[in-house]
């Protein structure tokens, strides 16, 4: 059965996250209602990650198994037309080999957080960004995300609803930048690993915020870490600002399309 590798992006608001849900509403299950138009044979798609409820995507990835070929672009537009209100598209279709996997072959994610500090109410990106209304220190936000990078047992920014095996991680990258933002400040959080636990990357940027504010120091992003207990982590950020940017495998089946 020939394999395609799917890019898609997402809104996440109006979905439960991307796995598929009895009785609410998910990427997956939207993706999958429409593919099933086109081959009433497929079963599901695979992701590369499953996103929480509210979590947005730029560069998603899954793969699908079809009963025939199909043109790639072809393939792409069907699908489309078949998910139209919904706030999902696909962005690109490779063919790709039965060895190809979303998940296990991928080297490594790529999450990028929107945090904006400004006075006045979001409007225009409502839902897409997470608002504060003071601006914020990021030389204490970096000093203290510095502190999280390599490996590191990630039990305090980890869900107590996560099922992976291990708390053990390690974090390549947390850089923030601040990006001009009409009347404020948008906080560009690049977080990157070869995979991740339930929640940490909102977990870390809800305690760096609190750095941001004052309110702790890049020592107590420290100690938080070294306690390994959920209660010593920061608050949990909002999901409407993180978004899925990109997937890494070792040959990017995009680029050729």
């Amino acid at each position: 059965m020939p394999r395609y590798a799917l890019k898609i992006e997402y809104h996440g608001a109006p979905f439960r996250g991307w796995q598929r849900q009895h009785d609410h509403p998910s990427v997956q299950a939207t993706i999958e209602a429409a593919l099933r138009r086109l081959d009433p044979s497929i079963d599901k798609i695979t992701a590369a990650g499953r996103t929480d409820a509210g979590v947005h995507a730029t560069a998603q990835v899954a793969h699908v198994n079809m009963s025939r070929e199909w043109d790639p672009f072809r393939l792409g537009e069907a699908v489309n037309h078949h998910m139209r209100p919904a706030p999902v598209a696909i962005i690109g279709v490779a063919p790709v080999s039965d060895e190809f996997h979303a998940r296990f072959s991928a080297l490594g994610r790529h999450y990028v957080f929107r945090l904006v500090a400004r006075r006045a109410p979001i409007t225009l990106e409502a839902g897409l960004v997470w608002q504060v209304r003071k601006p914020l220190d990021s030389a204490a936000m970096q000093e203290g995300a510095d502190r999280l990078l390599g490996h590191h047992d990630f039990t305090t920014f980890r869900s107590t609803m996560c099922q992976a095996d291990s708390p053990f991680k390690t974090l390549d990258r947390l850089t923030i930048t601040e990006v001009p933002h009409a009347t404020g400040i948008e906080y560009r959080f690049d977080v990157r690993a070869r995979s991740f636990l339930h929640n940490q990357v909102r977990s870390f940027v809800g305690t760096l915020e609190r750095v941001g504010r004052g309110h702790w120091t890049p020592d107590d992003v420290t100690a938080a870490l070294k306690a390994r207990d959920r209660a010593a982590c920061g608050p949990v950020c909002p999901p409407y600002g993180l978004y899925l940017a990109h997937v890494e495998y070792p040959e990017d089946p995009f680029a050729r399309t």
